[in-house]
């Protein structure tokens, strides 16, 4: 996760540009995305594979996919890099800090999800309201800000998967957030989350999402890594009481990441944000949003993260995207791989869906795809993709080729002493016993080939 949040200035008070303040059409010639499986391979504008009601295994396509949206590489990105200046440039937006401009960016998201046939969208606070000179001026342009926005939920029946605080951008956060060594900062951090929390409540978030892009160190040599840890759990034990004291109902999710902006971060991967949560106490409370190009930074394939957290009964909401494998940085690019997107569904069909998670696209358009139909087909494709891959994970399901040979390669624990290692009640006096008499074991094959080849037979 990142977010393209300006340092906040005057402008931020001003109105901006006044045109097009009411607009409906911000996307003129584009009508609404329909599903067309024998279109051709240029007709990219179309679903090839994603058909919203029909049900497969069970559910609706929407129901299990649970696609989202998210404002700030979508209505926020501008095509910088740390080599260039912004390339794209849309129609509604004036480039200014200022409430029109941000309520016209809102009303424009809100026509591209509902041409899209998206049910769900994510934000951070700063990507949809700008940053005032004071908390309590920040504050009043988010209240103002979300008002429009639950008008444009009512009308269009988008709903919000999860909004989040962005804790990174401004200067005040450049040495971490609730990991600060400044308790001033730390304070501020836990202010702004308080409002996040609030404003999660008021538009009925099904989620709240802490990333910690920040909260790491560059340098153990001014850490007290012991007292930035206790310091994080604390607030994050605040921000329980404080969602149970409001009556938000939302599911609360931490993203992992290991590396970028901290050289590393405290969240690094599922797991130690798993280990992190049962050392404080937080397990009760806190579940995993898996972002599977941050799991490639952490050195994982693609569907490790999504994977171990569904083990441990910790899996939340997915993140969708992909990265470079080749290169060492967060690319958020829109997932198109239709293997690793079978492999991320066959973890969430195992599991039975995402409960309130869903596939948000945390991916952004290339500095180079400048056209508005961009917007449009990175997300048809990325939806194609997961289409496809939820087609393929049901057949692996139905047929239970890989299910029955993973099966057998652990037959040897449904019986006799594997049957008691497995359920806990062996002991190493007993396993020696066992490997005296029965000597050394064979060298059994793993098969990896034969399990890709078949893996293979259904993408």
């Amino acid at each position: 996760m990142s977010a393209f949040a300006p340092p906040k200035s005057k402008k931020a008070r001003g109105t901006g540009a006044s045109s097009n303040g009411n607009q409906k059409d911000y996307f003129k010639g584009i009508g609404n995305i329909q599903y067309k499986p024998d279109a051709g391979a240029d007709e990219v504008m179309v679903f090839k594979h994603y058909n919203a009601t029909e049900v497969i295994n069970g559910r609706t396509m929407a129901e299990w996919l649970r696609f989202s949206v998210c404002f700030w590489h979508t209505f926020r990105g501008v095509g910088a890099d740390p080599f260039g200046f912004p390339t794209i440039k849309r129609p509604w937006d004036d480039g200014s800090d200022s409430m029109e401009n941000a309520k016209r960016r809102l009303r424009a998201a809100f026509e591209f999800f509902s041409k899209l046939g998206i049910k769900y969208w994510t934000f951070h606070d700063r990507d949809v309201a700008p940053e005032g000179e004071t908390l309590e001026e920040t504050n009043r342009n988010l209240d103002e800000i979300t008002d429009l926005a639950l008008e444009l939920m009512e009308q269009t029946g988008v709903k919000l998967l999860w909004n989040t605080c962005n804790l990174f951008a401004n200067p005040r956060y450049m040495n971490g957030a609730m990991t600060n060594p400044d308790a001033h900062v730390v304070a501020y951090a836990a202010a702004q989350i308080k409002k996040g929390l609030e404003i999660g409540k008021k538009m009925n978030a099904e989620n709240f999402v802490f990333w910690g892009g920040r909260e790491g160190y560059f340098t153990i040599l001014n850490t007290d890594i012991r007292s930035e840890l206790q310091n994080m759990a604390n607030i994050l034990k605040m921000v329980v009481e404080y969602k149970e004291k409001i009556g938000f109902k939302g599911q609360l999710l931490i993203e992992p990441k290991p590396k970028e902006p901290a050289r590393h971060q405290y969240d690094y991967d599922a797991m130690t944000v798993i280990a992190f949560l049962r050392t404080y106490g937080l397990q009760e409370h806190f579940k995993i949003n898996v972002e599977p190009n941050h799991t490639t930074l952490a050195g994982h394939p693609y569907e490790h993260d999504v994977v171990m957290a569904s083990v441990c009964d910790m899996l939340g909401s997915i993140d969708s995207n992909t990265g470079s494998p080749d290169l060492g940085w967060d690319t958020d690019q829109f997932p198109m791989d239709v293997k690793n997107c079978t492999m991320v569904m066959k973890t969430v069909l195992e599991q039975g869906g995402l409960a309130t998670g869903g596939l948000n696209f945390d991916a952004k358009v290339r500095r180079e795809s400048t056209h508005l139909n961009d917007m449009f087909i990175a997300h048809i494709g990325a939806m194609d993709s997961f289409a496809r891959g939820l087609r393929s994970a049901v057949k692996i399901k139905e047929e239970g080729v890989l299910a029955n040979m993973v099966q057998q390669r652990y037959a040897s624990f449904e019986s006799g002493l594997g049957a008691k290692i497995a359920k806990g009640v062996s002991s190493l006096e007993e396993c020696e016993d066992y490997v005296k008499q029965n000597g050394e074991p064979e060298l059994v094959s793993g098969h990896q080939e034969k399990y890709e080849s078949v893996l293979n037979h259904y993408v």
